[in-house]
């Protein structure tokens, strides 16, 4: 924004000033985004990073943590990572980490999760004892600090542990499965910091005891943190002998958060099977499982727009870029039936964007979903009772019309769900009994082992 007087505001402080670039130095200095990058050019053309896990142990060793251990029982399938390095995904007795832009926003997103898990009979803990990580505010507007960052992280895995309790089953029986691509990436990078400073590690010790958050008095650190998708990636077998409705005349496109692989990108998966181990395999794989067909183009390695400080301050920016860098590219490069995400932000700042095409007199619309709400959908999944596409501001009536799906007879049986939901006869996916597992208002469940 720009005053009478030429004063101009961004929003960003003082410090933010104009790099002075003609246009054409410009498009030079952004030209590379455009070229073909791959993982071994972008993340593995420097010295060989650590593998913080080495340290783990060693203060597991010396007594200085206690490590929340993948167990066998949690039926583990290993993946490789960028370097090559092991990663083990739990598949059953999991904890859901849950995302707040998902359930305040694209509430199909965990249900289609949630879905996919009761139809394998996967064994998991939906509970409600849980905080955000607050990493939208320590990026967004950096009020937040790293003691408090920690503290979260430490807190909710160390909430993780002892759930199961309320069951009468052991500490550990559940692993975390973390939603949200933002916590993902937030609390691995906050893992890093713990195992690094001990500084750090006795300020966060201080305030997990006054909150009774310590195992043996020492702080809990997971073995491995968890994506969903991850986890849909390691199972995409067993989606696949769900799968309902054929979608291999789909022209599918990616877009990979980069809280979920830029961001401590050692840890990232990737798979030689899957665009020959170039790029993030998470979402790719499972699409080209599915029998999607995925469709390279040339912004996929760009953020999505929204980048935490700009969507709050630079909205517009965010706007044009989501539609002009990664939308309109799809659509109109890619010929995009649908794009595919894997991260709360970036599936809203995607979907719910489109609308501001049409001030350009160039409208676009392309239908967003997380990979989970379509592996979901072309199993069987109701497409508004459970995917829940009404929520979409990007129209999906197309999409569902190319993979068979009469939408408004679905839309009819949904809209008289909704009269039961008034009525009172509602359903769940999960025993709401479940939900709590101490404090005001729990009751104890009964289980066989």
């Amino acid at each position: 924004m720009t005053t009478g007087n030429g004063e101009r505001f961004t929003g960003h402080g003082a410090d933010w000033a104009d790099s002075g670039l003609s246009p054409d130095d410009a498009r030079q200095a952004t030209a590379w985004v455009e070229q073909r990058i791959d993982r071994r050019s972008m993340l593995t053309n420097k010295a060989r990073v650590e593998d913080v896990r080495d340290i783990m142990w060693q203060l597991e060793k010396d007594g200085e943590i206690v490590v929340h251990r993948i167990t066998d029982e949690q039926e583990p399938v290993t993946a490789k990572t960028l370097y090559g390095w092991d990663k083990r995904i739990p598949t059953r007795r999991l904890w859901h980490h849950k995302s707040c832009g998902q359930c305040g926003n694209i509430p199909g997103y965990p249900a289609s999760l949630l879905w996919l898990m009761n139809k394998m009979g996967v064994e998991y803990l939906d509970e409600t004892d849980q905080t955000s990580c607050t990493a939208w505010n320590y990026h967004g507007s950096g009020i937040g600090n790293l003691e408090s960052l920690a503290a979260v992280f430490l807190r909710n895995f160390h909430q993780a542990y002892v759930a199961s309790k309320a069951q009468g089953l052991d500490e550990g029986y559940y692993y975390p499965l973390v939603h949200c691509g933002t916590s993902f990436g937030n609390y691995k990078e906050v893992r890093g910091y713990l195992l690094h400073s001990a500084a750090l590690r006795e300020k966060v010790k201080k305030i997990l005891a006054k909150l009774g958050r310590l195992v043996d008095g020492k702080i809990l650190i997971p073995e491995e943190v968890v994506h969903y998708s991850e986890w849909l990636h390691v199972v995409r077998r067993r989606i696949r002998e769900l799968q309902e409705i054929d979608c291999s005349e789909l022209r599918a496109t990616v877009h990979p958060a980069c809280h979920v692989y830029k961001m401590v990108p050692e840890d990232a998966i990737y798979d030689d099977e899957i665009l020959d181990g170039e790029r993030v395999a998470v979402s790719t794989g499972l699409l080209q499982e599915l029998g999607a067909q995925v469709i390279d183009y040339s912004t996929w390695y760009d953020c999505c727009g929204f980048g935490f400080r700009h969507i709050i301050s630079e909205r517009e920016f965010t706007r044009s870029f989501a539609i002009d860098r990664k939308v309109r590219v799809a659509v109109e490069e890619a010929k995009a039936d649908i794009m595919i995400g894997h991260d709360t932000g970036c599936i809203t700042t995607l979907d719910k964007n489109q609308w501001i095409s049409r001030a350009g007199d160039r409208p676009v619309e392309l239908p967003i979903l997380a990979d989970c709400q379509f592996a979901a959908l072309v199993c069987g999944a109701h497409p508004y009772k459970i995917v829940q596409s009404h929520w979409h501001a990007s129209p999906i009536e197309g999409l569902m019309e190319k993979l068979g799906i009469d939408w408004r007879a679905r839309k009819a049986e949904f809209e008289a769900y909704l009269k039961d939901v008034e009525a009172g006869k509602a359903e769940t996916l999960y025993d709401p009994r479940l939900m709590i597992t101490s404090g005001p208002g729990y009751k104890p469940v009964g289980r066989d082992r």
